[in-house]
């Protein structure tokens, strides 16, 4: 049986407390040396394989953002956790089929992965019934690699270059364009990767000066996305331990 707010152990809540504690010290040691305020950065908890009850717990202890990579685990736990009484701020951070952005629609706040005018048509069309726009992030691939996920920044193509994708959202009636995801690809230093994103970010913001969420780095290489500009970081085994086996 999955976690609950009523089921959650006291050794368990007393674990997430102190790996919070630890992250947002790393944040803000990181904000320090990047003479940056340290509000300008959002824990974003990353709770992939964990029960609801962890979400509730942290939503207890001051996180408000969490990220989901999958919605057959995310839906369910984002009712489960709704009917506790608790409503973070959802993040889908995980690649997005086309025929899951219904469902994605019906509960995420944010979706950070959209690579595609393809997805971005799918997800306008989708999220068109909500109450507010649902905010978007493109993800962005900084080697420019065309076979990993991520909008290409370099490129005209007309589905996949970043250009096009974000011209499609922020022209988009239920989506809002509100800035840039990326990972750093494999092989790649933090310091190489990030900059190159930084670079990235500030051509974008001179055509979409609104759009300016920045979300990079994860539990390794925080503190360099950070010092980058950063402005949410995506956080999952340093906050909550060892990830249980993927089911």
């Amino acid at each position: 049986m999955t976690d609950t707010s009523a089921t959650v152990r006291p050794e368990r809540r007393a674990e997430l407390a102190a790996g919070l504690a630890r992250v947002r010290a790393r944040i803000a040691d990181a904000c320090a040396a990047a003479g940056r305020d340290r509000n300008e950065v959002t824990l974003v908890a990353v709770t992939k394989t964990y029960p609801a009850g962890d979400v509730v717990a942290l939503a207890g202890l001051g996180v408000t953002d969490v990220g989901e990579n999958r919605d057959q685990e995310a839906a369910p736990k984002a009712a489960e956790v709704a009917a506790a009484g608790v409503t973070p701020r959802w993040h889908f951070i995980g690649q997005l089929q086309r025929n899951k952005c219904r469902s994605v629609a019906r509960y995420a706040d944010v979706v950070q992965s959209v690579d595609s005018v393809r997805l971005a048509a799918a997800l306008d069309a989708a999220a068109a019934g909500r109450d507010r726009p649902l905010d978007v992030l493109v993800q962005v691939s900084i080697d420019g690699d065309p076979a990993r996920g991520g909008a290409l920044p370099d490129s005209a193509d007309p589905d996949r270059g970043l250009g096009p994708v974000a011209e499609t959202v922020a022209g988009a009636g239920a989506l809002r364009l509100s800035g840039l995801m990326a990972v750093a690809p494999l092989g790649w230093e933090p310091e190489r990767a990030f900059a190159r994103l930084a670079e990235v970010a500030q051509r974008f913001r001179v055509r979409h000066p609104e759009a300016t969420a920045l979300s990079a780095g994860m539990s390794g290489d925080l503190e360099t996305a950070i010092g980058y500009g950063a402005t949410h970081v995506r956080v999952g085994s340093a906050l909550l331990g060892m990830r249980p086996t993927l089911r």
